[in-house]
């Protein structure tokens, strides 16, 4: 992971001296100012351990062995009880922030596309106390409206401070939030509208028109339509029977005496909080059902990974708040009294696309300490300084090379670097706005060579977390301290992890060195189920002799020495790439082994790539047909191993994806064209002659990471 240093050997043997000068001069007072000894300890020490002595498991958090945790303060065990505690503990702080819209224009490119740009202004703010009163305002208007308690309410809305202020109005009166992804197809959308039998749905006036207009025919239950922004329109074309408010109008509605004085009726801890539906991998979309209590142990869990987590933290907000990685997050920042000002990926830094040349993006201006990614967001910064750095001048680029090379060895012995932080990193650190201190990487796999990159170039320590919706987004968090890679930490202290044998992928939990098998969550963060799907809930999910509950994740895990889990492969054949679009990799197989050039083909996709590859045993027949056609000679494996044989080959099977409609992100990319066929005796297929998806993973390992860059 080490950047190529092009320098003279002798200049280099020169740079390596001085630094050796500087860094024994240094040393001794900056080991005991910083408190390095202390970080080394923390990193090195045991995380986890299993509390049964037995390699499977159950591993528990070392400061957890007793007892999992369930809540962060006695009693504050719902969300309602939550959001009140924080009122009431940090009235006047700033809550809730939203940027002014200075101006909108529409942009004309060289290609002759027109983007529409923004010039925002400063955030306005919203202090806990009135965040809080404008939630209650609002949940006794959607009550004045003939919302029931416990009765479904979805949210359908971008991320932004009235999402937050709706959801928890509805926490507050006992409505259960019904959560869609806005990517979701209007089908998806339609079938989770209808399987909740919503009646009331919150929205924005850009999603009505876009996304919900062309189905409301199709969710014959529904008769209240509430439109968050603020300025009053009229909506003439709905269909008969729905009624469409404002945000602003409901909250009046429920101001009135005669409404905001009627008694609400609190949530219970077992009472469902959300029903949040996943993105829809395998089909129809499932609805996960998550209890108050789910919420308030997850949110547990993760605040304790958070090191000094308080309420002069400000976290910035740009992820789907459908997705339970972002609302457990703004969960976590609200318990502390945090204050959280919106974005979107479209604004976030100046070099955004919907940013004019020369304004500033989100990050910018709220300079925030706390910030969630997913490797896709990381990864786009991480290409873009490296395509910065390659049009450097050659001594500019030199000194980036080498004082990241310097801080990477550094940072792996757990020391810092100050003067390179101020002299090299500190432009870079300022894309994120320059203050961030703890960056929580989730949704998907992050690479090492990103997660290595956002360390040093943003001088900050980068979480990796593992959970599920399944598990409220909790499971795992990496240490502060730890600055290894590829680990996504020891369990939480509301979650315990065991594994679970899988004979099939040859995964048991007496392999050595380290156990391994496929992964099982359990504690007060798991989920009520899949809501009304019984037949699924029993195969995902189960109650233990002593009544905990756990769930099945289908991902194979590893545990290290210190008690810290590695997720090494995934029970079924389903792949989420780097921007969340799941891919099965059987339907793409199913899908192209029709096309006469393929008598066999494995597709394969990284977790923190964008694209599927594919291993594709070519028909001999057919392939040497068509390198006699394009004037390629040579033998049967010269022929395979052809690069212009390999482009053709791939166009074929494109051709052949889309004619079997394919999504984009299903279509593979590359190819590697095996000369060699999958026998039983290769070890490559099974007897019936079904991949082994793990064996052919090994065995072109060194074509995988051709295909993906090597990167």
């Amino acid at each position: 992971m080490k950047l190529k240093e092009d320098i003279n050997p002798l200049l280099l043997q020169v740079f390596r001296s001085v630094v050796w000068v500087y860094s024994v001069i240094t040393f001794i007072p900056w080991y005991f100012l910083s408190g390095t000894g202390s970080n080394l300890e923390q990193a090195r020490r045991i995380k986890a351990r299993s509390i049964s002595n037995q390699p499977a498991g159950p591993y528990r958090a070392v400061n957890s062995l007793e007892k999992l945790v369930a809540w962060l303060h006695p009693g504050v065990d719902t969300l309602d009880k939550m959001f009140e505690h924080a009122a009431q503990k940090f009235p006047q702080r700033d809550c809730l922030g939203t940027r002014e819209l200075l101006s909108e224009e529409d942009e004309l490119q060289p290609n002759g596309k027109v983007f529409k740009k923004v010039i925002l202004g400063n955030y306005n703010w919203l202090s806990y106390e009135k965040t809080y009163k404008a939630a209650k305002s609002f949940g006794s208007g959607l009550a004045s409206l003939g919302q029931k308690p416990q009765c479904n309410i979805a949210i359908f809305c971008e991320t932004r401070a009235e999402w937050v202020i709706a959801a928890q109005a509805c926490f507050m009166y006992n409505f259960p939030v019904v959560t869609l992804y806005s990517t979701l197809g209007p089908m998806a959308i339609a079938h989770g509208l209808n399987e909740t039998e919503v009646t009331h749905i919150i929205t924005s006036k850009d999603l009505l028109n876009t996304r919900l207009k062309a189905i409301l025919c199709d969710v014959p239950r529904l008769r209240f339509i509430i439109v968050v922004d603020s300025k009053p329109t009229s909506w003439p074309d709905m269909p008969r029977g729905i009624l469409v408010y404002n945000m602003d109008t409901v909250r009046e509605m429920g101001s009135k005496p005669s409404n905001i004085l009627v008694e609400r009726k609190h949530p219970r801890p077992s009472d469902i909080a959300v029903i949040m539906y996943t993105s829809g991998s395998t089909g129809i979309p499932k609805g996960v059902m998550i209890s108050h209590g789910n919420i308030i142990a997850g949110v547990t869990g993760m605040a304790e990974r958070i090191p000094n987590l308080n309420e002069t933290d400000t976290y910035i907000g740009y992820l789907p708040l459908a997705h339970v990685l972002e609302l457990s997050a703004e969960l976590v920042c609200i318990s502390h009294g945090c204050r959280i000002g919106y974005s979107s990926p479209h604004t976030l830094s100046d070099q955004s696309t919907k940013i004019k040349k020369g304004s500033k993006g989100d990050a910018s201006v709220l300079q925030p300490t706390l910030m969630a990614a997913v490797p896709e967001i990381m990864d786009r910064i991480y290409k873009n300084v490296m395509t910065k750095v390659e049009m450097m001048s050659k001594f500019q680029k030199t000194l980036f090379v080498l004082a990241y090379n310097y801080k990477m060895e550094q940072i792996s012995k757990g020391y810092s670097t100050p003067l390179c932080d101020s002299l090299v990193f500190k432009r870079v650190r300022a894309l994120l706005g320059g203050n961030t201190r703890v960056l929580l990487s989730g949704g998907a796999p992050l690479s090492a060579a990103t997660q290595r990159f956002m360390n040093i170039c943003m001088c900050c320590p980068v979480g990796q977390g593992y959970g599920l919706t399944e598990t409220c987004g909790a499971g795992a968090i990496s240490s502060a301290c730890d600055y290894s890679t590829g680990r996504v930490g020891a369990p939480l202290v509301c979650s315990e992890i065991t594994l679970k044998d899988w004979e099939e992928g040859g995964y048991h939990s007496t392999d050595k060195p380290n156990p391994r098998g496929e992964i099982l969550v359990g504690g007060p963060n798991v989920s009520m189920g899949y809501y009304k799907n019984e037949a699924k809930n029993r195969e995902d999910f189960f109650v233990d002799e002593n009544g905990q509950r756990w769930f099945c994740t289908g991902d194979i895990g590893q545990f290290d020495p210190d008690g810290c889990l590695r997720i090494i492969d995934r029970k079924k054949d389903l792949v989420k790439l780097q921007a969340g679009e799941y891919v099965s990799l059987g339907k793409v197989e199913a899908a192209l082994k029709n096309c006469p050039y393929i008598d066999n083909i494995c597709a394969y996709a990284n977790s923190d790539q964008s694209y599927v590859i594919s291993f594709v045993v070519p028909n001999h027949k057919q392939l040497m047909a068509l390198a006699e056609q394009m004037s390629v000679y040579g033998t049967w494996e010269e022929i395979c191993n052809n690069p212009q044989m390999e482009k053709e080959v791939l166009h074929i099977i494109t051709e052949a994806a889309v004619s079997a409609k394919l999504e984009r992100f299903e279509i593979p990319k590359k190819i590697r064209l095996s000369s060699e066929p999958w026998t039983p005796e290769t070890g490559l297929v099974t007897d019936a002659f079904k991949l082994k998806r793990k064996e052919l993973k090994t065995h072109y390992q060194d074509d995988i990471e051709r295909m993906y860059g090597g990167k």
